[in-house]
Formats: structure tokens, C-alpha cells, sequence
């Protein structure tokens, strides 16, 4: 069918967090998309009375649409394992939230979909439950059988993350060239073949404090670090770097190049986030399929307020369009 809008799926997170409302938020907006939620439908019904919102929910047929009305919502029904009582959350329903996460990685991995939108979930409460979990990205990774890297990303700055969710004191035996080789192959190919560029600039940051001055702060960056970028710098790769990340992100660097890599989680996401939280998108790059989250949690005390911001979610799911347009 001519002219018809890509398929997002959308999940809902935690049933008790802000995801529903922030769904039904996104679901009233003019997004050119066909919104597919993968979620129980009452649920989404209830967070939009608590909304105060109108949605319309249409059962998903596959069927390619041409035009989405605001306030309309492809829904792909899974049944909640309890009903949500906002800012409770409930482990009775970690194997529902599973089951959506798992209904939109096979879908696109089918072709059902184009890409998937996550809404923020409880991993404590799928933990409690008994299930091995440790995030979105991992999930999807597994499921797809994939190699991936987090990337977080607002329009003015793209972060993609060396290690994740690990103490900073195992951060440097983490970082090996092998490990460095796989991400930095990974950012490259994702930045020409997702977002466009034909000869991405990734800058490097250091490890050590002033990227370890010559060896006296920490020798991560002469023993590792820099022979791995000379290496593929002489396969063509433009990489800048390791920089010292106390001065990688001054406006005269940052048009030196396209993303950064970080070594460690909390290296370079203050400065991404105190200037763009609220447009700042998590991306998972390596799966065969584009994937982009929100970047805060499921803020469990607005819960039921009706009062969650959107504009998280909203900047996902227009990044996820903006990512598929290289691939249509």
C-alpha cells in the first residue's frame, strides 16, 4: 500500500509507573505513525480517564493504515497478570510486562512492525518476581540475538556508552580492545547506516583524568585505548581522541565530531542530560531492528496523577521515524 505510515510499537513499561498515561499522552498527538500499543486494554483505558484524555483504541488487524486520527491507538492485547494500582507495583506482573517486550522484538524481527518504543518498566519488580532481568537492552540483545550498544542521544549530542550499568571500580578491566573494537564497530556502522552519516566522527573520551597525561594518571589509554584507535584509523575510521572529558564537550569541540564514546556510565550523561532531559532518547544500537526508549524511570510517585510529562517518550518515538527514513 502506497503511502502508508510506519508501525511503531509502543509498550507501556510498568503497569503501575507513568508509562500508560505517558502512552496516551503520545497517542494524542499528531504523530504521522501508526501507533501499535502492546499492552492489556484496560489499562490503557484507565490511564486515560485518569488522564482525562480521549482514546480511541482500535484492535490491531496488521493491516497497513494510511492515516492515524490524534487520540487513536492501535492496541495489540496482552493481559495484565493483576490490576495496576499506580505507584504499587505488582510482581504478579513482571511476565505480562515480558510478554510485551517479547510481542514487539518478534514483531519486528517478523516484519510486523518497523520499530519499537519502550516506555519506562520496574526491574525490581520483575526481579522479585524470580525472573533473571537486568534491563531493556539486554532483553532485546538476547532476543535478537544481537551484539548492541546503549546510546543516548538528544538532537544537539549522541552518547554511546564503552561499559553500562557496572561499579566504577570494574570499569577499567572491562574495557579491552576487544570490547573497545566491538562497540566502536558498532557506533560506526549505526551513525552511516542509521542516522546518515557517510563518514562518522567519533570522538574517544580517556578513561583517566586528562585522558591519564602521558601514563602519570592511569596508563589504560597507552596500554589500550590508543593503540586500538590507531588501528582502525588506519582502516579509515575517524576517531578523535582520547580526550580528556572534562574539556570533549566545549562547544569548539563538539563540532569536531558526531558522537562520543564514554567509558563509563556517569562520564558523560550529566552533561547530556542537565541540558536535555527532557529530549534525550535511549537508543539501542546493533539490533536489527531500531529500538529507542525514554530516559527516566517509571517516576512512580506522578503515577496516577495524570500529570507525567510526555515529551520523552514523544521525542522516542519521533526519533525512532527519523532512524527507519535512511532504512525505507
Amino acid at each position: 500500500m502506497s503511502g502508508a505510515l510506519p508501525r511503531l510499537a509502543v509498550t507501556a513499561g510498568e503497569p503501575a509507573g507513568v508509562g500508560p498515561e505517558l502512552l496516551v499522552r503520545l497517542a494524542a498527538t499528531p504523530l504521522a505513525a501508526d501507533l501499535v500499543a502492546v499492552a492489556d486494554r484496560g489499562l490503557l483505558e484507565r490511564a486515560a480517564a485518569r488522564c482525562g484524555a480521549p482514546l480511541e483504541l482500535i484492535d490491531d488487524d496488521g493491516r497497513p493504515l494510511a492515516e492515524r486520527r490524534p487520540g487513536s491507538l492501535r492496541v495489540r492485547h496482552l493481559p495484565l497478570g493483576a490490576t495496576e494500582h499506580p505507584g504499587q507495583p505488582d510482581p504478579r506482573n513482571a511476565a505480562y510486562v515480558l510478554a510485551t517486550l517479547a510481542e514487539a522484538a518478534d514483531g519486528c524481527l517478523a516484519g510486523r512492525y518497523g520499530a519499537v518504543v519502550t516506555a519506562p518498566l520496574q526491574k525490581s519488580s520483575i526481579i522479585d518476581a524470580g525472573y533473571r532481568f537486568v534491563g531493556h537492552t539486554e532483553f532485546f540483545a538476547e532476543r535478537a540475538g544481537s551484539e548492541v550498544v546503549m546510546m543516548l542521544a538528544s538532537p544537539e549530542l549522541r552518547v554511546a556508552l564503552a561499559t553500562i550499568h557496572i561499579p566504577l571500580a570494574a570499569v577499567p578491566a572491562a574495557i579491552t580492545p576487544a570490547s573497545l573494537e566491538r562497540t566502536l564497530r558498532i557506533v560506526h556502522a549505526a551513525l552511516r547506516e542509521r542516522f546518515g552519516f557517510a563518514a562518522p566522527r567519533i570522538a574517544v573520551l580517556g578513561l583517566n583524568p586528562h585522558a591519564g597525561e602521558a601514563g602519570h594518571l592511569g596508563r589504560e589509554e597507552l596500554d589500550t585505548i590508543i593503540p586500538l584507535l590507531e588501528r582502525l584509523r588506519a582502516e579509515g575510521m575517524q576517531l578523535i581522541g582520547p580526550l580528556p572529558a572534562d574539556t570533549a564537550f566545549v562547544p569548539a569541540v563538539r563540532e569536531r565530531y558526531d558522537a562520543v564514546l564514554s567509558m563509563y556510565h556517569d562520564q558523560a550523561l550529566p552533561v547530556l542530560k542537565s541540558e536535555a532531559f527532557d529530549r534525550t532518547v535511549n537508543l539501542t544500537l546493533g539490533l536489527p531492528f531500531v529500538r529507542t526508549s525514554v530516559d527516566h524511570g517509571t517516576a512512580l510517585d506522578l503515577a496516577g496523577s495524570g500529570r507525567a510529562d510526555p515529551s520523552s517518550l514523544i521525542a522516542a518515538a519521533k526519533m525512532a521515524l527519523a532512524l527507519l527514513e535512511p532504512a525505507r
